[in-house]
């Protein structure tokens, strides 16, 4: 058990943030499978003060979804004051902002991870947030912003110093993006040099890849992201892994089938039914990743429109005996 402010954990793997991928119906299915503590879609404090459609829509929540943070990226105190005050409407659990975004518009624009090459903006930043919200505050950085500039120990601590109660890093520097080996012996140098809870991020693809990492940083917990994409088992093998050595059977067929069909369902329920295949054309790649003489339906799944098409090739995907994994 470990704790962000006051909330307590049981488990250390938190479901990550991502762009156009955690929203309500990906959250509530990796839910089922023992995922404790999830985030919702980074939000831009811009898009959020404007009170954007986008914006509201990503907010929904629902009584199953719980204990829930929220991520904030941007860089100009007026917008981030102006969200802040939009969230204090909401119930969340933590606020996390965000210092690691790599992606290029995200940079151009002085957010995400170019807050590493201004760390002292960064920290005032910070300083703002915790002073205006209630909610345990967090902050994902990187090991920095490329190999020459490693700064996340100073960076961390200053965090640190700003009245956070988390912190995250990608092993990673902006550069790096999400190629390239993992910097454990930063994000063991950050641990060290911090008494709050720090979150490691970083090819957590498996069991064996999670017990390294808490191995080789002492990390307190592990943020699962690209694991968990089509991967819902992963909180249950986790959990199980960590707590009697064990590792459960990996889902067959059938099993996968029914929860693709659950989570077309959600994406359907949540989205409508035409924008909700859509969303869920990439899942189904993410799903039957691994699986032979599955390329003619993901390319199938590319064109689907509607939800009886996607149901249909997801029944092909379950009635084809050439499909191994």
């Amino acid at each position: 058990m470990f704790k962000i402010g006051n909330l307590e954990l049981s488990l250390p793997f938190i479901l990550a943030p991502m762009a156009g991928i955690t929203d309500l119906p990906f959250r509530l299915i990796n839910r089922k499978f023992g995922c404790e503590l999830a985030f919702i879609e980074m939000l831009n404090a811009r898009s959020l003060s404007y009170k954007s459609q986008r914006s509201q829509q990503m907010l929904t929540v629902d009584k199953k979804d719980t204990p829930l943070g929220i991520q904030l990226l941007g860089c100009e105190p007026e917008f981030i004051l102006r969200a802040i005050g939009v969230l204090n409407k909401y119930k969340f659990e933590v606020l996390d902002f965000n210092a690691a975004c790599p992606c290029k518009k995200v940079i151009r624009r002085g957010e995400g991870a170019a807050l590493l090459k201004d760390p002292k903006k960064l920290n005032k930043l910070l300083n703002l947030i915790v002073k205006n919200t209630v909610l345990p505050v967090t902050v994902k950085i990187r090991t920095g912003w490329d190999k020459n500039s490693i700064n996340a120990k100073n960076v961390a601590v200053a965090a640190e110093d700003a009245g956070i109660k988390a912190l995250f890093i990608h092993g990673r520097t902006r550069t790096q993006g999400y190629s390239g080996e993992v910097d454990y012996s930063t994000i063991k140098k950050v641990k060290k040099a911090l008494a709050i809870p720090v979150i490691a991020s970083g090819n957590v693809f498996s069991c064996a890849l999670a017990k390294k990492m808490f191995g080789e940083t002492g990390c307190n917990a592990v943020l699962v992201a690209r694991g968990a994409l089509g991967n819902p088992w992963i909180f249950r093998e986790l959990a199980s892994f960590f707590s009697n050595g064990k590792i459960p059977q990996r889902p067959n067929i059938n099993e996968i089938v029914r929860i693709m069909l659950e989570h077309l369902n959600l994406c359907v329920d949540f989205h409508g039914p035409r924008i909700g295949t859509i969303v869920f054309r990439k899942f189904f790649s993410w799903y039957t990743k691994g699986y032979s003489a599955t390329r003619i339906l993901r390319k199938k799944a590319c064109y689907a429109k509607i939800p009886q098409d996607m149901a249909a090739i997801i029944e092909e995907f379950n009635n084809s005996s050439t499909i191994s994994p």
